[in-house]
């Protein structure tokens, strides 16, 4: 059991997927600090110093009464929120990811060598009598009935 186990964890699909949920972990975290640490605080200040990770709707208070100075407050106290300020950063994450996948598929697209197509066999020739189009593989023409011996 251990040996067939080996076998198919050493296929070169699953090795490959695993590598690919690795880097999609490593390229999610790079891209969360991204948003979180480069794109999010230029926006902030440009709306007033706003923070979007602490845009929130109280819909009941907790153990203490609101108002809550941030998402962190709030939640230790118990209250019902709507976060929709963390909502806004993964859309932004989101975007950018799905940015990142489109440039990197393009890049990968301009990088594949793509062959032309082979030309096509010819399926018809010219009768050396009377120049018209027959069946590459007539013996005699249908028009003037000469022998064709190409």
């Amino acid at each position: 059991m251990l040996k067939e186990f080996k076998e198919f964890a050493m296929r070169g699909n699953v090795v490959d997927m695993a590598i690919g949920i690795v880097i999609g972990a490593a390229f999610g975290a790079i891209v969360k600090s991204m948003v979180d640490d480069v794109i999010m605080p230029p926006i902030g200040l440009l709306l007033g110093n706003v923070d979007f990770s602490n845009l929130y709707l109280v819909l009941k208070s907790g153990a203490t009464a609101g108002p809550f100075a941030s998402l962190a407050e709030a939640k230790n106290a118990g209250a019902v929120t709507i976060n929709y300020g963390v909502f806004a950063n993964q859309i932004i994450s989101f975007l950018i990811v799905a940015f990142a996948v489109f440039i990197l598929i393009r890049g990968i697209n301009k990088l594949q060598v793509q062959k032309p197509a082979p030309p096509a066999e010819p399926t018809t020739k010219e009768c050396p009598e009377c120049f018209s189009t027959i069946n590459i593989k007539a013996t005699r023409c249908p028009h003037c009935t000469s022998v064709i011996t190409k």
